[in-house]
């Protein structure tokens, strides 16, 4: 099967790179381009896309705004899963983007085998990121966040059973499925079912909002400590 991505980046040079590394692949092809968000959005509705890789800063409209109107139409099966790119110095971008629904992350200098990694999970439903640098944008930043409510008084949390809660945790620090099932001694296909119970309880779209939610409710706090 065929990954159709579109790439979204008012950098036509940095198209040109994407677009040179996807072509060169045989399961993905690039669909469509845009240099902007509201581009993106006329495009996207006369062009089939499995995956966008999404800029954040952009003219006319953002790639977080652009993001969040994409991921509110459709239905699950059929919206595109969106990636975005970013930067160090603009991390507060990316997880405003995570927050509007986006699936996931990419460096723009990211080594292209990790690119097309990427590409592929989003496309097949799994982690879009590697856990340990999804830990360290939310780090980063969610210190300049609202201060979280207690977690006590977060009804969402109350739908997980206590193994579920402590699986939680323990994505939200960074974790793999094979890290978790080491931690707590069980088998990767019992964190896998663990985790995908934990996205249907808290009606969550997949694991990086997972991890966005245990943040936000004070599950673990910044610097990735339990709270």
């Amino acid at each position: 099967m065929t990954i159709r991505v579109m790439l979204v980046d008012d950098q036509v040079l940095l198209r040109t790179g994407f677009r040179m590394v996807l072509a060169a692949q045989p399961d993905m092809e690039v669909v469509a381009e845009a240099g902007d968000g509201v581009a993106a959005l006329e495009t996207l509705r006369a062009t089939r896309v499995d995956v966008i890789l999404m800029d954040v800063r952009m003219p006319n409209l953002d790639g977080v705004e652009t993001t969040r109107r994409i991921c509110a139409d459709g239905t699950a099966e059929d919206a595109p899963k969106v990636l975005i790119l970013t930067t160090f110095d603009l991390d507060e971008y990316a997880f405003s983007a995570l927050k509007a629904g986006a699936s996931g992350f990419m460096l723009k200098d990211v080594p292209p085998d990790e690119l097309l990694g990427a590409i592929r999970a989003v496309h097949s439903g799994d982690a879009v990121v590697a856990p340990s640098t999804t830990r360290r944008l939310l780090d980063r930043f969610t210190p300049m966040l609202p201060s979280a409510a207690p977690q006590e008084g977060r009804p969402e949390l109350r739908r997980l059973t206590e193994r579920e809660r402590e699986v939680l945790l323990l994505v939200a620090q960074g974790l793999s499925n094979g890290e978790i099932a080491a931690r707590l001694v069980l088998s990767e296909a019992t964190v896998k079912t663990h985790v995908g119970r934990i996205l249907t309880k808290l009606e969550l779209r997949d694991r990086v909002q997972a991890v966005v939610l245990a943040y936000e409710t004070g599950l673990v706090r910044a610097g990735g400590g339990a709270s």
